[in-house]
């Protein structure tokens, strides 16, 4: 079944329209809605309920636009209020930590070495902390522009808000992430550039 079978299928109120589009688009909305709210399950639950709401509001989606952005913007506005939600609960640093490399993949034998892999690990903490620590408004307008790929004025449609405003949304998170960050780029970089003390042992 095409994309847009399903769509008519939702329209005329059949939810076997559901299948194709949950194939086509469940992993990256989880992947989304995961590093906005932080939890694998609850990341799930977001976009279940994305899905529930596409098939409620099919009727003001525009045929002749692409159903993914459409989409993905229900996913982000559900997330970024379940978030806020979840962490007036729940402090930043007990969220769940971010997903681990499967082990084939660290030990394969054309991959990365120990010390790569403990940098990457290291990175990778470091930026799932930084992200933890914006608000959930400042963490789902990177998520939508850096890892979505939508531009301010798409954002800000999605988002309800001023282009103006996730500018300076982005700007301000943009400038958290990089304090935060920069310790560790700077001690990264001064890994990579220190002299081997080890040549000749």
């Amino acid at each position: 079944m095409s994309e847009q079978e399903a769509i008519e299928r939702l329209r005329r109120g059949d939810a076997g329209g559901l299948e194709a589009l949950i194939r086509a688009h469940q992993l990256r909305a989880v992947r989304a809605a995961y590093l906005i709210v932080r939890d694998r399950d609850l990341a799930e639950d977001v976009v279940a309920d994305a899905f529930v709401r596409a098939y409620e509001q099919i009727g003001r989606f525009d045929g002749a636009r692409p159903f993914a952005p459409w989409f993905l913007r229900l996913v982000v506005n559900i997330a970024r209020r379940r978030a806020a939600q979840r962490e007036r609960h729940v402090p930043w640093s007990e969220a769940s930590a971010c997903g681990e490399i499967a082990l084939d993949e660290m030990f394969a034998a054309d991959g990365p070495g120990p010390e790569d892999l403990a940098g990457q690990a290291a990175l990778r903490e470091a930026v799932w902390e930084a992200l933890g620590r914006l608000s959930p408004a400042e963490r789902a307008s990177v998520v939508q522009r850096y890892y979505l790929g939508l531009t301010e004025d798409e954002i800000a449609e999605a988002s309800g808000c001023r282009p103006g405003t996730i500018k300076w949304r982005l700007h301000v998170a943009r400038e958290r992430l990089r304090g935060w960050l920069r310790p560790l780029w700077d001690a990264e970089d001064h890994r990579m550039h220190r002299p081997d003390k080890e040549v000749g042992r």
